[in-house]
């Protein structure tokens, strides 16, 4: 299922709901840019979540643009794994949900 040749059809999006990816394209840019936060390191955030959230294609778009930002293989896999941890540690943390008082 996953194709990054698959993105072409969010022309379709775009061409139904212009206002709506007019602003989400806006957004997406303002919360790119250099502000407190490097563009490096806002890419690298952008890893742990994809990764997070299991999406390929943000994973791919943004371990791709982190690499043009400047990123290290070793920001990357230390990126991986703080993705990891928050993955574990949430499902540490909700195992006390199986422990009624």
């Amino acid at each position: 299922m996953f194709d990054m040749k698959n993105l072409a059809r969010l022309k379709t999006l775009d061409k139904n709901a212009p206002e709506a990816m007019k602003a989400f394209g806006e957004f997406e840019k303002a919360a790119f840019a250099e502000g407190a936060l490097s563009v490096q390191q806002k890419q690298l955030i952008s890893v742990a979540v994809a990764l997070t959230t299991q999406c390929p294609y943000c994973i791919e778009i943004h371990t791709k643009a982190a690499r043009r930002a400047g990123a290290t293989e070793a920001q990357l896999a230390e990126t991986a794994v703080v993705a990891t941890i928050m993955n574990a540690g949430a499902t540490v943390t909700h195992s006390s949900h199986l422990f009624a008082d």
